[in-house]
């Protein structure tokens, strides 16, 4: 296979599908097989079930590109819960944003419109919690990530709603209200889920039937208040030796020998003094160094270069 898809100065005839030289993405990067191969240490396995068990959410902490959000999708697809739900959490997420929302602004601009058969229910949107909270089937998984983002009262609020197992949507609930006014009997309404699935909700109430798996990941950034890490079960994933790189390595290529081989004991090495690295940066490494491309020594440096440094945030 040839190393540059891209050079830089080909003006290749569109008829020909030039964007056929673009290979598949590595094992890693698909999701099912990314799960086959995940590695889990016992430590690891116990924290999960006594989250089970307890039906609390799971806190892990670790490195970025250490595995965190993995787990989930390897949880979900043992269990049978269906595909996770994914809350990525930035420094402007709320409560709300995890839970629905409501689209005002197409609704007045729909009324103004006077488009047919307007109910509000087809302005809300359930988010991923909110969606796993209103499952009547099964229990659904949710990775909560990147919680060390999030504002000071997220991690409690969110706790708090996990505790009660309901929420009100409050537009659906007004409605709900002037139907019952209007017919004497309670209202039923089917609002879209995050996973594009319609969900019954009972007077603009969510109320769940079923304990959602949560798992919550960070990268260690911040600390959490004392009551929200008593409502978790909380694992920090150890520094990766070069056991474990070993086995993350193998399970993904197997053609890795000689002086690429040791690049995995340099990595760990790096990892112990204190460099911020993910694991992917290594696979990346290995993976391209290893394939059928035709590197030579000058672009294995300028590789080792790009892909081998530490993730310093500048």
């Amino acid at each position: 296979m040839t190393w540059r898809i891209f050079t830089g100065n080909d003006r290749a005839d569109p008829a020909s599908e030039p964007w056929q030289r673009l290979p598949e993405p590595p094992p890693w990067r698909r999701r099912d097989v990314a799960i086959t191969h995940f590695v889990l240490t016992e430590e690891l396995l116990d924290a999960v079930n006594a989250a089970l068990h307890l039906r609390r959410p799971l806190l892990l902490t670790g490195a970025p590109g250490s595995g965190k959000s993995t787990l989930v999708s390897l949880i979900a697809a043992e269990l049978s819960l269906g595909d996770p739900l994914n809350w990525y959490i930035t420094s402007r997420s709320t409560l709300a944003d995890g839970l629905f929302q409501y689209d005002a602004l197409g609704r007045l601009h729909a009324t103004q419109a006077r488009a047919e058969a307007l109910q509000v229910e087809d302005y809300v949107t359930l988010g991923p919690l909110g969606t796993a909270l209103a499952s009547r089937d099964k229990p659904r998984a949710v990775l909560i990530d990147e919680i060390d983002k999030s504002d000071f009262d997220l991690p409690s609020d969110l706790l708090n709603v996990l505790e009660e197992g309901e929420f009100d949507i409050p537009p659906l609930v007004r409605a709900a209200r002037l139907d019952e006014g209007h017919t004497g009997r309670p209202v039923l309404q089917e609002i879209r889920g995050a996973d594009r699935q319609k969900y019954a909700v009972d007077g603009g109430v969510i109320r769940r039937t079923h304990w959602p798996v949560i798992i919550m990941t960070s990268n260690g950034e911040r600390a959490f208040p004392a009551p929200f890490l008593r409502r978790c079960v909380r694992f920090e994933m150890a520094t990766p030796t070069v056991t474990f790189l070993e086995s993350v390595v193998d399970g993904y290529l197997d053609q890795v020998k000689g002086k690429d081989r040791q690049k995995i004991t340099e990595f760990a090495q790096r990892l112990v003094a204190g460099e911020r690295l993910a694991v992917d940066q290594l696979l990346n490494y290995l993976y391209l160094v290893t394939g059928d491309y035709g590197i030579d020594a000058t672009i294995r440096e300028r590789l080792e270069n790009t892909l081998l440094e530490e993730l310093s945030g500048r």
